[in-house]
């Protein structure tokens, strides 16, 4: 084992993942040597503040103020690229990097979402790996199993919750009541939620996450252009009440699979059953679901982020490198990716949740039923609180299964009434 030359990594960005994966680098060398074949070592590293008091020894690494320099030092056999952003400095760095024959690690979703297959040519065309555990679900290796573990498989959906600031946001709701903005506020004070949380609670992190996971389970090339995206941030804590009373949780939930029109890609706030695996998983957890044959339904649950939980998937993939292992980017060669059709959201079939604010007047119901009708649209179920004449009331119905644009126009037609004081609400529901 001693004998058998280190796998020499370079690290770039030297945030809470990099300085989880320093510290989990060093503590435990010895073990990590033996499940690598061979140990892993770190020669360089770069982040922008030098001087920064990290909690780690970085003291027997070079430092390089400009990442560039990891591409390009001899003495560095894989980049792993923690610096984040779709593009800047971390794409300039992975490119080069590959450009150089050194393999890549990365927990940078944004970038892959956007730029996954030319980066995975690259690697190609350089006969070297780019490896993104880390960049999907945190500490869940997902990307393995899709890789790896079900490659025997014919996947039809892969779906998740693919962000913690959202499911705590929506679990602290559901739990006490309170509505968004104020469970909001509670997760940036406990630094569960950036200062700016749009990234997170309009679902953008998510769509970068779906946009790598159904890639890989479908064979296409990464297209987050292509995923229809909405945030959480109109979820009323009444909507999560009404849920419930249905027997139903909400969360914001990704899902990729083919249809007939294409390939689908969704993110948005979604109703549940209760019973699901799925709906049980509360807090800042992640799960993921695969749907393949033969295997039938495959659930993937634990910690989507953090230093500790997404250094250990930076670790996994650099011993996997360092045993020789090297699987195509997305699980085909590059020159196989397919460019799926996109299927409209228009053309989605499922049933729907649909709350309306009314005034409390003769005849609104039926108004609102001859427009479902007229659409095709068939009610399920309906809860239409104690009559306040003349008042505000919610109304609440859910429909059976129906193609989303009847539904989209019914809800068009319904919001012109008079009698409707806000725009209908609509949530997307999932029977299976």
């Amino acid at each position: 084992m001693s004998e058998a030359a280190p796998l020499r990594i370079g690290i770039a960005g030297l945030g809470t993942v990099g300085a989880g994966t320093v510290s989990l680098l060093q503590a435990d060398p010895a073990r990590l040597a033996q499940r690598a074949g061979r140990p892993i070592s770190i020669t360089r590293v770069s982040a922008r503040d030098r001087g920064r008091d990290r909690g780690i020894d970085l003291g027997g690494y070079a430092w390089s103020d400009d990442p560039l320099e990891l591409a390009r030092a001899d003495d560095v056999d894989v980049v792993v690229e923690l610096i984040g952003g779709s593009d800047g400095i971390a794409l300039e760095l992975t490119r080069e990097a590959l450009r150089r024959g050194k393999s890549v690690v990365t927990a940078n979703k944004a970038m892959l979402a956007h730029h996954g297959a030319e980066l995975a040519a690259a690697a190609e065309m350089h006969d070297v790996a780019l490896a993104f555990e880390a960049a999907v679900a945190g500490g869940i290796p997902i990307v393995k199993s899709l890789k790896e573990g079900l490659a025997g498989d014919r996947v039809e959906r892969v779906f998740g919750i693919l962000n913690g600031t959202c499911n705590y946001i929506l679990s602290v709701m559901r739990e006490t009541g309170r509505d968004f903005v104020d469970v909001l506020a509670e997760a940036q004070a406990l630094g569960y939620a950036e200062a700016d949380p749009s990234f997170d609670v309009d679902g953008i992190d998510a769509a970068h996450k779906l946009a790598l996971l159904a890639s890989i389970a479908f064979g296409g090339k990464p297209r987050f252009d292509a995923i229809h995206i909405e945030g959480i941030r109109r979820v009323s804590a009444l909507d999560i009440e009404f849920a419930e009373e249905l027997g139903y949780r909400i969360k914001l939930l990704g899902s990729a699979r083919l249809t007939p029109a294409g390939l689908e890609q969704r993110l948005h706030p979604t109703m549940i059953k209760k019973a699901a695996p799925i709906a049980r998983v509360d807090g800042v957890f992640n799960a993921v679901g695969v749907d393949a044959e033969p295997v039938g339904l495959v659930m993937h649950e634990g910690r989507g982020a953090g230093g500790g939980p997404t250094a250990s998937a930076v670790v996994a993939d650099l011993i996997d490198l360092a045993r020789g292992n090297r699987l195509a980017t997305f699980g085909v060669p590059s020159s196989a990716l397919a460019d799926h059709p996109v299927a409209p959201m228009s053309a989605h079939r499922g049933c729907y949740y649909i709350r309306l604010m009314v005034l409390d007047q003769p005849g609104v119901l039926a108004d609102v039923a001859a427009v479902l009708r007229d659409q095709d649209v068939s009610i399920e179920a309906l809860i239409q609180r104690a009559r306040n004449p003349n008042q505000p009331v919610p109304i609440v119905l859910t429909s059976h299964e129906t193609v989303e644009a009847r539904m989209t126009a019914a809800l068009a037609a319904i919001g012109a009434f008079a009698s409707v004081l806000e725009p209908p609400h609509m949530i997307r529901i999932e029977q299976d």
